[in-house]
């Protein structure tokens, strides 16, 4: 008998069902660069949120829409080995694009200090996961609101992609300009094969929209933008906002099989010394 079906339904404080476990994998795959992560369910679904010395947050968005039976009693918030949660998600086949493989997935969550549950069928063979999970560590916030955004920019990824394959790794630092006239959108290394720039014009055919009322130049720690490569290559689309401090919110949109938009967001603080 599955361990979730042990207990009345009405004893877990959350249960969640969906008919394809790859769009949940999908989307904590993009986040899956540190061993830990903290849990948040809410009656809207689920945020998932990952740091990295506290400096980087990543929070990755599964909406309850994208279950097909979600259900919490209240609020709550735990802490959970992330590498563990996306392995058993992946027990059927690691795969998220090909192939015929779509396990159903239900996720059950009975309260502080109780495992996060699952269970995962495919083809009528199935699998319980018992995870344990601990209380959670307050998370960052970095006062990232709308009202300090100075400058915006929503691309296609394919273009972002790039950029960043060709970064020049012997480079510490990233810097980042955005402003209203040439060159608008520029990206730049200093390494050991000097200085490499990328500029992206606003009129380019890879901008959706560009909306930058004041020039902003920052530099940003390689090493903290590089957990973020995972959530460009699933991402179809990125928005890329800068506040009136130079923090940076990189805001991935990732489709998932049934056609779900998703979302996954980065914070990243800049080095404190500004470029001239």
């Amino acid at each position: 008998m599955s361990l979730c079906s042990q207990q009345d339904d009405r004893n877990y404080k959350l249960i969640a069902k969906t008919d394809n476990a790859k769009n949940i994998l999908q989307v904590l795959r993009a986040v899956n660069f540190r061993e830990s992560a903290t849990l948040f369910a809410t009656a809207n679904g689920l945020k998932v949120t990952v740091e990295e010395a506290k400096c980087l947050q990543a929070n990755a968005f599964i909406q309850s829409e994208l279950f097909q039976e979600y259900k919490i009693q209240e609020e709550v918030t735990f802490k959970v080995d992330l590498n563990v949660l996306v392995e058993c998600l992946s027990i059927f086949g690691g795969s998220i694009f090909g192939g015929s493989s779509t396990p159903s997935l239900k996720m059950c969550y009975g309260g502080h200090g109780s495992p996060l549950i699952l269970l995962l069928e495919e083809a009528g063979a199935l699998t319980d996961c018992s995870i344990c999970t601990l209380e959670a560590d307050d998370t960052l916030d970095f006062n990232f609101c709308n009202s300090g955004v100075v400058n915006k920019v929503i691309m296609r990824s394919d273009c972002l992609k790039e950029i960043f394959s060709e970064l020049d790794t012997s480079s510490d630092v990233l810097e980042i300009v955005m402003t209203p006239n040439p060159p608008y959108f520029r990206f730049s290394t200093i390494g050991s094969y000097g200085t490499n720039r990328t500029d992206i014009s606003k009129d380019s055919d890879l901008i959706e929209n560009f909306a930058c009322t004041r020039t902003m130049t920052h530099q940003y720690k390689l090493a903290l933008l590089r957990p973020l490569s995972k959530a460009l290559m699933a991402a179809y689309k990125v928005s890329v906002r800068m506040d009136d401090r130079g923090f940076l919110c990189l805001q991935f949109m990732i489709k998932t099989e049934d056609n779900h938009v998703c979302f996954v967001e980065f914070f990243c603080c800049p080095e404190e010394e500004q470029a001239e």
